[in-house]
């Protein structure tokens, strides 16, 4: 898809050294973007960085205004840290987008959550308030919630498991209830915000062929294969939804496929949105 001049716009964004994070970087730094990626590993970032640039450069679109943050979201406190270092920097933030995911990783977070869950969520759940009243001063702006058609398979969201190491063995159950929480999150989020002209967007990128499925075992991992997209394709409704004036007047819709959706059942609950929220005030100590 053509993406739109993004010069002027400052955008951070989770996870983008590999993946549907990366080529979304990638795509927004060659439209004129300044760009913080905030990512757990440094050299990783560092070296993403300089191939971003590099390709810009090859592409006739150079780009020197791309940063690195350090995150890593199974922790609160660095995800506090990574808020009060971009907010130091007294710069508007016009595009958030909490891309950074993982999957098959059993566990739990620095925090005592289940890993799927405080990473894919409540990581961000905490990053994004932290940023928010930034992003609010910096509208017209955008927040995109990277979530997944995965979020249609729990059939309750039992708050009691949260808090317990991951108990199957490919970890999907969990992954899906991560998601739901990214689609609870970004409908409860344009609810709040109401009238603003900051919008919200969860989002379902395709089964991408990334690195967040290496950990899950065989024989899962070689089924979940078989429904895969590129990681070029997977990024198209991120971007859509980051760039597009057709959905600039939309908020707190779940996407797919450049295309709004009807969520789930679970992920349409107001009530279960505003006792989520809630929880993950607590939890976070927002």
């Amino acid at each position: 898809m053509d993406i739109p001049s993004q010069k002027g716009r400052i955008i951070l964004i989770t996870g983008a050294t590999a993946g549907i994070g990366r080529v979304t970087a990638q795509r927004l730094a060659e439209a004129g973007a300044h760009l913080f990626l905030a990512c757990r590993s440094e050299d990783k970032a560092r070296q993403a960085i300089d191939e971003i640039k590099q390709r810009c450069q090859e592409k006739g679109c150079p780009n020197e205004a791309i940063e690195f943050l350090k995150l890593d979201l199974a922790s609160l406190d660095s995800v506090r840290a990574c808020a009060a270092e971009f907010l130091a920097r007294d710069l508007p933030l016009h595009l958030l987008i909490n891309n950074a995911g993982l999957g098959g990783i059993r566990g739990l977070t620095q925090d005592g959550f289940e890993m799927h869950f405080g990473v894919n969520y409540l990581g961000h759940f905490l990053l994004t308030n932290l940023l928010l009243e930034r992003i609010e001063d910096s509208a017209p702006a955008r927040i995109i919630n990277v979530a997944s058609k995965a979020h249609y398979m729990p059939d309750e969201l039992d708050f009691d498991i949260l808090h317990r190491s991951t108990k199957t063995v490919s970890g999907m159950p969990e992954y899906g209830v991560s998601k739901l929480g990214n689609v609870l999150f970004s409908a409860e989020l344009a609810r709040r915000l109401g009238d603003s002209d900051v919008h919200t967007y969860a989002l379902h990128p395709g089964v991408v062929a990334s690195d967040i499925w290496r950990r899950i075992p065989w024989p899962f991992r070689s089924i979940v294969k078989l429904f895969m997209i590129s990681e070029d394709e997977g990024a198209q409704t991120t971007l859509y939804c980051a760039t597009a004036d057709q959905v600039a007047d939309d908020t707190g819709l779940y996407y797919d496929s450049c295309k709004p959706k009807y969520p789930s059942r679970l992920a349409q609950d107001e009530a279960l949105a505003k006792e989520l929220w809630a929880r993950s005030e607590a939890w976070t100590g927002l």
